[in-house]
């Protein structure tokens, strides 16, 4: 592997990517390949942490940077992602931040399918798309379907970047040197670095005739499942999983299953497929809850007076899958336990001169000790909560977005029923303590729920 350095990594943990390629040496004693560390598609694009072209294939990687180390992380290219049960979250509205990385990587895509169009000597190359995270990840969780799609969430380290590697670069036999040098020329064009590699000590092939005389190693493309392992004590990694382990599916792509097209054709199919995972990023819905459980929206048009406050209704979100829409020890408790039916209101409301977001949510159970027994977890300081539709493809109505991260609480118990509500400031920061804000919240267990 020959790293060549165009600019500083696009995130901080890029630098964990670059020194995972280093660990793979120099040759093609691991892998082989050429890798472009600090790699920008365009002018104005955002910066690739790594264009990697491998002999049997093209590795995309781009980096996320979290804001905390995670134990856990459940990372679908659709929808809200999650660190140990909690919805990630930033002030800017973004719940999936692989959002910020696929316009990347698709310009780099189009300039590999222009190479393809323009270079008549390169053949189809399996281009893979690679999104590591950091500061560190110990196990993330993706549906079975993006894994399919050849999309990898990792926290880059030797073993897992070099399986990303195995698993998404699958063509049966290697490039040649001079198709490899078409792919880097259309990347990168009139770069003398790259101009004078020899690039068949990097496991190229030096003729045609010499690439159809290798077979594809054993294993290449196959998917496995594990569960990762944490640091060690002495700051050490211990060894990851070949894959990331499916959070919802265990299906697999049947051995074999992949053909190859033409070569209009193959280069369409793989701008498609990321062209496809921008659109999926972009929406923040989750297409498996929609099938099992399609939420029912209402909008409200009356006001309600309690207190001598005026609470504005701004819609209602009803769905049956109690624990999909919760996040800690609430959604922990819900899995376990059996939940009717989640109620979400939204009210806006005013303290003097201030406008405040309120979340309402109510949670019909089939007997009234299980509303007492969420009440006892949920009244427990850091415990988790009930999200906000908002986060689901559900927009606040206004322009503002209110966030629900440090919001004052109230719960109340009516028969077979729990209602929670969190009350925020619009615009302006919120604290749980907020007197304001705990009054209007301990107010809205009065708004009646809809039957």
């Amino acid at each position: 592997m020959r790293l060549v350095r165009l600019s500083e990594e696009s995130s901080k943990v890029g630098a964990d990517v670059r020194a995972a390629l280093a660990s793979w040496g120099r040759g093609d004693t691991v892998v082989g390949g050429v890798a472009l560390v600090g790699y920008r598609p365009g002018e104005g694009s955002r910066r690739l942490d790594a264009v990697v072209v491998l002999p049997r294939g093209v590795l995309v990687v781009a980096g996320v940077d979290l804001p905390d180390p995670a134990m856990r992380l459940d990372a679908p290219l659709t929808g809200q992602w999650r660190t140990d049960g909690w919805p990630l979250s930033r002030p800017d509205g973004l719940v999936n931040p692989a959002a910020e990385v696929t316009e990347s990587i698709e310009e780099a895509t189009h300039l590999l399918h222009r190479a393809v169009r323009d270079q008549a000597g390169v053949e189809p190359v399996p281009v893979g798309a690679v999104i590591a995270v950091g500061p560190y990840v110990a196990e993330v969780h993706q549906p079975a379907e993006d894994l399919e799609r050849g999309v990898r969430v990792l926290h880059p380290e030797p073993a897992t970047l070099l399986t990303a590697a195995r698993e998404l670069a699958t063509r049966p036999r290697p490039c040649t040197a001079e198709q490899a040098r078409a792919l880097l020329e259309a990347l990168e064009p009139e770069n003398p670095a790259l101009a004078a590699l020899d690039l068949t000590a990097e496991g190229f092939a030096a003729t045609a005739e010499a690439a159809t005389s290798v077979t594809a190693p054993s294993g290449t493309g196959t998917s496995k499942t594990g569960t990762a392992k944490a640091r060690t004590s002495e700051g050490g990694t211990t060894a990851k999983p070949p894959a990331p382990a499916s959070a919802k599916a265990t299906s697999r792509a049947r051995p074999g299953s992949l053909r190859w097209l033409p070569v209009s054709a193959a280069v369409l199919v793989a701008v498609l497929l990321l062209g496809g995972i921008v659109y999926a990023v972009a929406t923040s819905g989750d297409e498996d809850d929609a099938a099992d459980a399609s939420p029912t929206t209402t909008t409200q048009s009356n006001e309600v007076e309690i207190g001598g406050r005026t609470f504005t209704p701004k819609g209602t979100v009803s769905d049956t899958d109690c624990a999909a829409h919760a996040y800690g020890d609430v959604q922990v408790w819900l899995e376990r336990n059996r939940c009717g039916q989640l109620v979400r209101m939204r009210y806006e409301s005013t303290s003097g001169e201030r406008r405040a977001a309120l979340l309402v949510a109510v949670l019909r159970f089939p007997e009234t000790a299980l509303a007492g027994e969420l009440k006892a977890v949920a009244d427990l300081p850091g415990s988790g909560a009930i999200t906000d539709p908002s986060t689901e493809d559900q927009p606040w109505p206004g322009e503002v977005k209110p966030f629900f991260e440090s919001a004052a609480y109230a719960s109340g118990r009516e028969g077979n029923s729990l209602k929670l509500v969190q009350a925020v400031w619009v615009g302006a920061p919120s604290t749980p303590e907020d007197p304001d804000l705990v009054r209007l919240a301990t107010l809205a267990l009065d708004i009646p729920a809809p039957t």
